[in-house]
């Protein structure tokens, strides 16, 4: 593989956005170290061009005949290297050399086998990036079906974040996947996304952006949404005890500060990874918000599914935290590769990464790290290309300034093609994240 083209920009009309980008591709696609004619895009829009998604992707289409699939959706933001574009009209385009015969983009009407062999099909998926709708019924449990439709069970990606349409773009083989029919390569509702075989080298990690305020508890009781009981005390006091407020007298200071609280759940059965060694979460760690409080029975309610036996630990968002895994996690994957190849950029102040124009912390695996097939160690690889899917919740200046949290990877990574969104919530493994940012880079042997 050689290195992705990639583009993006912003203007109030998606024409001309598009047609900025097409020209950094172009332009790219001509240097000898890129892709020269990749048949795979990935396109991401923020919602302002939500409502002339089939226009745009039409438009990108007729502009780049040679790639014949396209997968992506629309999110709050989108983000490139070294720079973000949240709330406001923006699009980032990367295009994949991967061959032909090691990938597949999927939707509700195409999609993928049930088995992951290539006995029927003649292509056998080995990971996922998914897109999906977040309103979608029983979404954890399709996300969880779907990780057995690859040989590894990793899926990576993200659900659509749109004040407007929650369109995600899948089409193969210029409109002619099997099953697709006259769909326009558009949908709503559902997933999507692409699926790559096993001849696809990769590495995905996941970085927590919440920190625990207080000890890992066990739920003892529970029903429905409902924590009844933590370690057999009564949810509600443990919660008001870690967070050292009553309800007594005037709630509101109380409920302000439980407004700010969130919970991080591990499932029943699995034993926590991080923070009982590292103080930090893991990644079997999923953050839940706080949506009411059972005063008649002394419970917690969550945005989840809870049973007894669950680990739960009380958590905040932290701007310290978030940046110091986010380092680590690239650090992770500087670690998966040959050192010569990543020299580290200078780091630049927060705010001066550019809009438009060409593209041009530690290393233990139970603290978050979450190992994608493709990861073992192996000299003298290099990136060729980089998805980062980060929470809606991060975007804009949480991390200290525009641009901030693109800022750190590219640091960290170099100077790599990147594309990605600001999502609804984040998926890897087979689970559901909130909070989070999911950085998967496609590299290849020297």
């Amino acid at each position: 593989m050689k290195l992705f083209p990639s583009g993006h920009a912003t203007h109030p009309q998606w024409r001309m956005a598009a047609a900025l980008v097409v020209a950094q591709l172009r332009a790219q696609m001509a240097l000898p170290d890129h892709a020269s004619a990749p048949t795979l895009g990935l396109v991401y829009i923020t919602d302002h061009y939500a409502s002339e998604a089939s226009a745009l992707l039409e438009y990108l289409g007729s502009e780049l005949p040679g790639v014949t699939d396209w997968t992506g959706t629309v999110g709050v933001g989108v983000s490139a290297n070294n720079a973000e574009y949240f709330d406001e009209p923006a699009l980032s385009v990367m295009l994949l050399d991967v061959p032909a015969d090691q990938y597949r983009v999927f939707s509700g009407v195409a999609p993928l086998p049930t088995h992951p062999d290539a006995t029927t099909s003649g292509f056998a998926a080995h990971t996922a990036l998914v897109h999906a709708d977040g309103h979608t019924p029983e979404l954890s449990e399709l996300l969880a079906e779907m990780s057995t439709r690859t040989a590894t069970g990793y899926l990576f990606g993200g659900l659509t974040a749109s004040r407007t349409a929650s369109v995600q773009f899948a089409v193969g083989g210029n409109g002619n996947v099997a099953g697709q029919g006259a769909a326009s390569g558009v949908f709503d509702g559902g997933l999507s996304g692409v699926a790559f075989a096993a001849g696809v080298g990769m590495v995905s990690r996941v970085t927590q952006g919440c920190q625990p305020v207080g000890a890992l508890h066990t739920i003892t009781a529970a029903q429905d949404n409902v924590v009844l009981e933590l370690d057999g005390e009564q949810a509600l006091d443990v919660l008001l005890d870690t967070l050292e407020v009553t309800l007594e007298g005037d709630p509101q200071p109380a409920l302000r500060k439980v407004r700010a609280t969130l919970a991080g759940l591990v499932n029943a059965g699995e034993q926590p990874q991080g923070q009982r060694r590292t103080g930090h979460f893991g990644t079997d760690t999923r953050v839940r918000h706080i949506v009411g409080l059972d005063g008649t029975r002394r419970g917690v309610a969550l945005a989840d599914h809870v049973e007894a036996g669950m680990h739960l630990a009380f958590c905040q968002r932290n701007v310290a935290a978030a940046r110091a895994d986010l380092m680590r996690i690239c650090a992770e994957i500087r670690e998966e590769l040959s050192p010569e190849e990543l020299e580290p950029l200078p780091m630049a102040p927060y705010g001066t990464a550019g809009h438009t124009g060409d593209t041009g912390g530690s290393s233990d695996s139970a603290a978050g790290s979450a190992y994608a097939p493709g990861s073992a160690p192996q000299a003298q690889r290099r990136i060729c290309g980089a998805i980062y899917v980060s929470c809606s919740g991060r975007g804009g200046p949480h991390f200290g300034g525009p641009s901030a949290e693109l800022q750190i990877v590219r640091h960290a990574l170099g100077d790599v093609p990147l594309a990605g969104f600001f999502a609804g919530g984040e998926i890897a493994h087979h689970h559901l994240y909130g909070y989070t940012g999911v950085l998967t880079v496609f590299v290849a042997g020297d």
